[in-house]
């Protein structure tokens, strides 16, 4: 699972992207609209900030505005800037690698190589998917089944 503060790094940027283009979106607007806590909110938006994503404007019409197009901001590097690597196994990591202590052989570890792929699988499609993406059409191809809500 993510945690809160990337969720809501996620609605944040969603809520600015939708902006029309120029328009700013103050935090306390942010906070409001999306039921975020706003102290919380404020580092968020601090870390996108820093990040390059977003930009602040003070003033009259202040608020926070997309530094960057949304279609160049995709959901595998925001998740990676609030939660870090996202490789489920230490050897399958690309940016915090590190050997399994206990591994004899990570070229014969079924493991690792299950994990890798499921890895794979979900890299290519955090990688791929922009926050343009998610303000589009809204359809995102699949359903999320009764049991499956239930289940997470």
């Amino acid at each position: 699972m993510i945690s809160n503060k990337a969720k809501y790094a996620f609605r944040a940027l969603l809520a600015v992207a939708a902006e029309p283009e120029g328009e700013s979106l103050t935090s306390a607007e942010i906070a409001r609209r999306h039921a975020i806590p706003h102290k919380f909110l404020e580092q968020i938006l601090l870390d996108l900030k820093k990040a390059g994503i977003l930009d602040s404007r003070r003033g009259k019409s202040g608020g926070y505005v997309m530094l960057r197009p949304a279609d160049t901001i995709s959901f595998g590097e925001v998740l990676r800037l609030f939660e870090g690597p996202l490789a489920p196994l230490p050897c399958l990591s690309r940016q915090a690698y590190r050997r399994c202590e206990d591994c004899v052989s990570e070229a014969n570890c079924a493991i690792r190589r299950e994990f890798g792929r499921a890895y794979d699988a979900s890299r290519r499609v955090l990688d791929s998917r922009t926050i343009a993406d998610a303000l589009g059409n809204g359809s995102s191809g699949f359903e999320i089944l009764p049991e499956e809500r239930q289940a997470g």
